[in-house]
């Protein structure tokens, strides 16, 4: 069975090179918007992110730069989640926000495996983005059930590291704390094969 015949709506943003990044949100509701890209260029190449309108809440769906072979990459990743915050901060003032996604980010010690900062997701600049953005009135929905819970998202293809489960927390959902009420569940899939992420879950009430 295909998407459609399950009876969803596919909305794709791809990126301009063939096979790079590019998101996807499927929707059995049919949005009152569909926002594609940031307004930026630069990352609107990339195909990094695409948002729908609900009646209630805004849905974000992004993937964030990854910061790069020898942090080649980490201004332009930081420049991402400074444009993604105002972004997302614009939105909020109309309704809440969910932002979801591939973050490429290792929040806290206790989402990570190992800790070099040299790493790319590991660096002490992106988590402290992370933990600003927090700090705005949004909710980590996995931490909020699990606070203590170690559980990855991301294994490297290398070294058997998923078999050792030696991974990061790279994926989440964020919601505005306005939306704090209604969040009924919220996990990670690390039993589902077939890619080097996990899936992640949202559930909200109502």
């Amino acid at each position: 069975l295909d998407f459609i015949t399950l009876g969803f709506q596919i909305f794709t943003f791809p990126a301009k090179r063939k096979g790079y990044s590019g998101v996807m949100t499927l929707c059995k509701e049919k949005p009152i918007n569909v926002i594609k890209g940031l307004g930026k260029t630069e990352f609107d190449e990339e195909g990094r992110v695409i948002t729908i309108e609900l009646n209630d809440f805004y849905v974000i769906n992004s993937y964030f730069p990854r910061a790069g072979d020898g942090l080649e990459r980490l201004s332009y990743k930081l420049k991402f989640d400074e444009i993604i915050e105002n972004f997302s901060e614009k939105l909020r003032k109309n309704k809440p926000v969910i932002l979801c996604g591939d973050f490429n980010v290792a929040h806290q010690d206790i989402d990570a495996a190992y800790h070099d900062p040299s790493i790319p997701g590991l660096t002490p600049q992106e988590k402290q983005w992370l933990t600003h953005f927090l700090s705005l009135g949004y909710i980590d929905t996995f931490r909020y059930f699990y606070p203590n819970k170690r559980k990855y998202t991301w294994w490297s293809y290398m070294m058997h590291a998923r078999e050792k489960n030696l991974g990061l927390r790279l994926d989440y959902c964020l919601v505005s704390n306005e939306l704090k009420d209604r969040i009924k569940s919220a996990d990670i899939l690390d039993n589902i094969q077939g890619s080097d992420h996990a899936p992640i879950t949202l559930e909200l009430i109502g």
